[in-house]
């Protein structure tokens, strides 16, 4: 949510972000004109009931004095019928306002590249792009040969966009996920938690996945409530409506959840293997942190997610997202893109983004200054780290060998019994 005095001194700078993010739904015009109409509205209701005391003061005098009040009392009513007249439409202007600011997506940060997703930057590189020497099997092929998935199976029970993995193909998706939680908490200092895949809609409108998302969230009809994108979701939601302190920060979660998306308007792409599943597990990091330091938290939320892709021995890179290409609710967002050598192609393994105050406003999460002083807002942030499923197809190409096989790296051995090869 944007700050209600930032739209109205800099309308133009509102307007640029919507440009900017494709955001078509929203009218900056409008609400202006309506924030104008509620301030008038309510300049006038102050008036009238000043008006009115006064009058009720003079009607008093004149009772007191044996005097005719009834022009007094008719003017008296008169007014307490157009206060609640006018309070009916400050209330309705109120309801009108919240509804198009939810529309109004965050601002992009100063040094984000303004354009379509050409404009993307590559930041940096680590690792080589592998070349194997051999005709390299994608990891739908190589996986089903080793008996880690069955897509068939998956398909038959849910239809298309969904997988089952099989035998030490879960044990490695079991393995990922509890290498990256035990990295993130014991080296990375974050503390670990587990929340809800339902929420309800107030949630997702916190963190700005409603009403942008709607079409691409599951909703369950009887209760209202939506299966989880992200964990970021039920993480942030963890301090909705609180106020924090500011000697508290920054908190630094971390947590394991399945992701649920319906990817629509992505039919029929990348419909083969992993690469594009309505469910998948993630390992999320979520940051609450003070304003001033929100963009060096988001250096080191890089790093954290950077160090899963070093440790498993996987090239990757970091592109800074243009405007365009930029989430409805973040600020600024750098993308992790790993190779993928049967694939021949760079694949995105997290997002880490610094949403600012956007979602603090939102979900009602204040922050109480060290120093005193009224209650602001903290800054929100966060990155997977990282999502399974293109981290699996990664490793899997990167690390098969002639044979057929998978040398599993290093880190994850202690996770699979020692185990050193799939095979």
């Amino acid at each position: 949510m944007l700050d209600p005095k930032l739209i109205r001194s800099d309308p133009d700078r509102v307007k640029e972000a919507v440009r900017a993010k494709n955001q078509s739904n929203a009218d900056v015009d409008r609400w202006l004109a309506l924030d104008t109409e509620r301030r008038e509205t309510v300049t006038r209701v102050e008036e009238l009931k000043a008006e009115r005391n006064s009058a009720s003061r003079e009607i008093g005098a004149l009772m007191k004095a044996g005097g005719d009040a009834s022009i007094q009392q008719d003017r008296v009513r008169e007014m307490g019928e157009e206060i609640r007249r006018l309070d009916e439409r400050v209330r309705e202007v109120d309801e009108a306002l919240a509804d198009l600011a939810q529309w109004f997506p965050n601002l992009p940060h100063e040094s984000v590249p303004r354009g379509d997703e050409s404009m993307n930057q590559v930041l940096r590189t680590w690792g080589e792009p592998v070349k194997h020497g051999f005709p390299a099997r994608p990891h739908d092929v190589l996986g089903t040969a080793l008996g880690l998935f069955d897509f068939e199976k998956a398909t038959r029970m849910s239809g298309s966009g969904f997988a089952v993995f099989t035998g030490m193909g879960a044990r490695l998706e079991r393995a990922l996920i509890q290498f990256m939680l035990d990295l993130h908490t014991a080296e990375h200092g974050y503390t670990e938690v587990s929340t809800p895949y339902l929420v309800k809609p107030e949630s997702a409108r916190g963190t700005g996945q409603l009403p942008k998302l709607a079409d691409d969230m599951y909703r369950t009809d009887v209760d209202g409530l939506y299966l989880i994108p992200t964990a970021e979701v039920s993480i942030t939601n963890l301090y909705a409506g609180d106020t924090l302190r500011e000697e508290d920060l920054p908190i630094r979660h971390v947590g394991y959840s399945p992701c649920f998306r319906r990817e629509a308007g992505s039919y029929g792409k990348e419909t083969k293997g992993l690469t594009r599943v309505h469910q998948f597990d993630k390992v999320e990091m979520v940051k609450f942190v003070p304003p001033e330091r929100s963009y060096e938290e988001l250096e080191s939320l890089i790093g954290n997610a950077e160090e899963v892709l070093r440790r498993l021995g996987l090239a990757y890179r970091v592109v800074l997202l243009a405007s365009g290409d930029l989430s409805f609710a973040a600020a600024k967002c750098c993308d992790l893109e790993v190779w993928a050598p049967g694939a021949g192609r760079w694949l995105e393994v997290s997002s880490c983004s610094n949403f600012e105050d956007f979602q603090a406003r939102r979900a009602g999460i204040r922050m109480k200054p060290a120093g005193g002083g009224k209650a602001t807002y903290p800054h929100t942030l966060n990155g997977s780290g990282l999502a399974l499923p293109r981290t699996v197809i990664a490793l899997l190409e990167t690390h098969q060998t002639e044979r057929g096989t998978v040398t599993v790296p290093e880190p994850l051995r202690p996770y699979l019994g020692g185990l050193a090869e799939l095979g």
